[in-house]
């Protein structure tokens, strides 16, 4: 998403972009990545996100609006497909990569844009800490050279990082380094946020659609384990399958439901379908981080069976409603997830490599303290975000989950800009935060935002002919690049939230 962001802001304001991919669907998080139901903040739709993520929301809406005949606003609120309770906007990941292709189009058609799908970065060339060019591959080991002014790594563990020698962190680090309240006595530099790669099931009363019984599947039922309970940094949290659980939770079936059947009455598909991405197919038990390509193929592997086994275990174990158990009536949905197993393209990544950068951002920084009601004030902020300090299971650490409340929040100038790389800035989930509020900065609006401002940040400084660093030390330099993201329509400060 970050990628996207990225390059529909140089392109608008009319810089050549090449957009790179390594699946064949744009969008990351929101597509090849299945998670489709966008993570965001309660007045999400009335203030705290970009005017391009507005108008990509808003786009979502329309394919379904067109296309089923229904009204814009139901009940007061604005139309959710899924009506997933997780979410103001559910929705199939197709439509996401339909939306994202047609906001591109015009500078396709312009010969401002290439994209080049099925490739990844394989090696760069850095002198005096300025890249120079990167190459690409694809899985047949054709490779492309792309030479640029500046490069912008939206890949979701870094992968530019270590091939231009730019200095990163990964894991959690110590305490006595951020002084974070929740930090680790000692830095684990392979304790990674598990990653989930996520599908798509439909409801068919009636019919039976077990999957074949996955490898491993008694190991990863019994250890991961497989459930429909939460437990987080509250007391656990029961849930039933189509009805409130104990104490008013909310059913599992419509926690990301993407496509609900009642509001589509035309509609060909007559049955609900739901995204699953829940703790149960969370993989925790390797880090993909500086492996070899070997051993990420087996981690991947293994990762695939886990999410499989969750499906066979709701399929054939889960408790049922009605006192028996498992859902045979559960049936995979390769085409929602456009591949030939069923599960998305990409696993939905939660945590990158980091760069070591000129401004870090610390838990304390953004949790609630005292009687304050806004996170720390950034005088060179290029964007805002909100989200709770949210961490899944960790690699070698399985008691890490949190849902941390957080204070609305900034993204400082300086979290963009590493410590010595002159053109190379992030673009997502990989910018100057810790493994604790890599928590808060990682979800759908904020990884667009920090997009949008690496974009902007990039072709500033083409522009005025100066560097990040140059504009993060002068004062006039930052309010001139903070009034074009203005101009763009990016908020760089919190308005009053009671208003929302």
């Amino acid at each position: 998403m970050g990628g996207v962001a990225a390059a529909l802001a140089a392109l608008e304001r009319g810089y050549n972009v090449i957009l790179t991919e390594t699946t064949d669907w744009l969008g990351g998080q929101m597509t090849s990545q299945g998670v489709s139901a966008f993570d965001e903040h309660p007045p999400i739709e009335t203030l705290g996100c970009t005017e391009r993520y507005s108008e990509l929301r808003q786009r979502i809406r329309e394919v379904y609006q067109e296309k089923y005949n229904v009204h814009p606003v139901k009940n007061g609120q604005p139309l959710n497909p899924g009506n997933g309770w997780v979410s103001h906007l559910c929705f199939e990941p197709k439509v996401g990569v339909e939306v994202l292709e047609e906001m591109l189009g015009p500078h396709l058609k312009s010969g401002k844009l290439q994209i080049v799908y099925r490739y990844e970065p394989v090696k760069a060339r850095v002198k005096n800490n300025f890249v120079n060019e990167v190459t690409l591959q694809d899985n047949k080991k054709n490779s492309i050279v792309i030479r640029a002014k500046y490069f912008l790594d939206a890949t979701d563990l870094g992968d530019l990082l270590p091939l231009t020698k730019t200095e990163y962190i990964t894991g959690a680090e110590a305490k006595a380094d951020t002084g974070e309240p929740h930090a680790k006595e000692k830095a684990r530099p392979d304790e990674v946020q598990s990653f989930t790669f996520c599908f798509a099931v439909e409801y068919c009363p009636g019919e039976k659609h077990t999957i074949k019984k996955p490898k491993n599947y008694e190991h990863f039922r019994d250890t991961q384990p497989y459930s429909l309970t939460l437990d987080a940094n509250t007391e656990p949290r029961h849930f039933k399958m189509f009805r409130e659980g104990s104490k008013g939770t909310l059913p599992f079936w419509t926690y990301r439901r993407i496509f609900d059947a009642k509001l589509f009455k035309s509609s060909e598909q007559p049955d609900d379908i739901a995204l699953i991405n829940w703790a149960s197919n969370d993989y925790r038990f390797a880090n993909l981080i500086d492996k070899s390509e070997q051993e990420q193929k087996r981690i991947l592997r293994e990762a695939k069976n886990l999410s499989l086994g969750f499906l066979y275990w709701l399929q054939t174990e889960c408790p049922r409603d009605d006192g028996g158990v498992g859902y045979p009536e559960f049936k995979l949905r390769k085409d929602i997830m456009g591949t030939k197993d069923g599960l998305s393209k990409a696993p939905y990544i939660r945590e990158s490599r980091r760069i070591k950068a000129l401004e870090r951002i610390l838990e304390q920084d953004i949790t609630q303290s005292g009687q304050r009601k806004k996170a720390k004030a950034y005088k060179n902020s290029v964007g805002i975000g909100w989200y709770q300090m949210d961490l899944h299971s960790c690699v070698g650490n399985d008691d890490v989950s949190m849902f941390e409340p957080t204070l609305p929040f900034q993204i400082p100038l300086g979290a963009l800009i590493p410590v010595k790389t002159k053109n190379l800035l992030p673009a997502c989930k990989n910018i100057g935060t810790t493994h604790l509020t890599n928590g808060a900065y990682r979800l759908h609006p904020i990884e667009w935002a920090i997009g949008e401002a690496a974009g902007t940040l990039a072709t500033f400084c083409l522009g005025h002919e100066t560097t990040p660093v140059q504009v993060w030390k002068s004062k006039e330099l930052t309010k001139a690049l903070q009034r074009l993201l203005k101009k763009q329509g990016v908020p760089l400060e919190w308005k009053s939230l009671e208003s929302a």
